[in-house]
């Protein structure tokens, strides 16, 4: 068990034995970061908060939706004047990986300024890229978990992909209302040919430009200009769509209402116009849609 902030322990699941310790220490706050129950381990006399957050260390593992939590929880250790033992099995991926997060949260760190810090008491640290990448996305989150965040859509639909390869079983929360059944101020997406409403402008995810032509080395195409534009609108899966995701790794959207098609869909991702990879892919194409936008006029 090791001191890495004030208020803030890293340990291994073997520190749950040592009563002396965790009695030295002054820990009230135990943040178990394993996949195995730990209570039967922790001394029953020590009358401690405690917190399991259950996951593998696996790449496809998400940490990243429990971050905020367990800042709370340390917080509170430290706030008490206690302290925090964040522990998993070994010591080096899954609790590090939350003990990097609360550091960059806390004190408003990078996460390799961060991920340093921890290094520097214990140096045999070493999170799986998964993690990494999670946390590099904390640090685009602004290290807040924003729900309603494009980044953040983006990631949890990359681990229903991880989670569920075969796509038979896709949790309901994953789709975003259907706009047909509910009122909103917001921009709103409609197919060109029957007006239906498909979608919100708060489902549409962004991705970073990629490289144009360059990107579709196996075409011969006569526009290398280096003319860079999106054609399409990639967005998070909506409640009409459902039909037609279920159980398919890939193929059309079209219209609920006349079957006009709209474009297309894979779970394992697809190319923008752009060049950029994006995965996975929901494309609808601008030729296809009108945007329509309220205007408040006023009298």
């Amino acid at each position: 068990m090791l001191l890495v902030d004030p208020g803030l322990y890293i340990g291994t699941v073997a520190d749950l034995n040592d009563s002396q310790g965790l009695a030295a220490a002054a820990v009230t706050h135990i943040l178990s970061v394993d996949s195995a129950d730990p209570a039967p381990l922790i001394p029953a006399d020590g009358n401690f908060r405690r917190k399991w957050v259950n996951v593998l260390d696996e790449v496809c593992s998400d940490l990243l939706s429990h971050m905020d939590d367990c800042f709370r929880f340390i917080q509170e250790a430290v706030d008490g004047g206690g302290a925090a033992l964040v522990h998993c099995q070994a010591g080096r991926s899954r609790s590090a990986t939350i003990i990097t997060s609360y550091l960059m949260k806390k004190h408003q760190l990078s996460f390799t300024e961060a991920s340093l810090r921890l290094k520097a008491a214990k140096p045999d640290v070493q999170m799986n890229s998964g993690f990494e990448e999670q946390l590099c996305l904390y640090e685009a989150l602004h290290c807040e978990v924003d729900t309603s965040s494009p980044l953040y859509k983006q990631y949890r639909l990359s681990k229903i992909t991880e989670k569920y390869p075969e796509m038979r079983h896709i949790p309901r929360e994953l789709f975003a209302a259907d706009p047909a059944h509910c009122s909103s101020s917001e921009a709103s997406y409609r197919c060109r040919k029957c007006r239906r409403a498909l979608f919100r402008g708060s489902s549409v995810l962004s991705h970073s430009v990629g490289g144009g032509a360059q990107a579709f080395g196996y075409r011969k195409s006569s526009n290398c200009s280096g003319d860079v534009q999106c054609t399409s609108y990639f967005i998070e899966p909506v409640q009409w769509m459902e039909p037609a995701l279920v159980g398919v790794m890939d193929g059309q959207l079209l219209c609920p209402k006349c079957s006009s098609k709209l474009g297309s869909f894979s779970w394992c991702g697809d190319r923008c116009s752009c060049g950029s990879w994006v995965t996975p892919a929901f494309q609808l194409h601008h030729n296809r849609v009108d945007e329509i936008r309220q205007i408040n006029i006023q009298k």
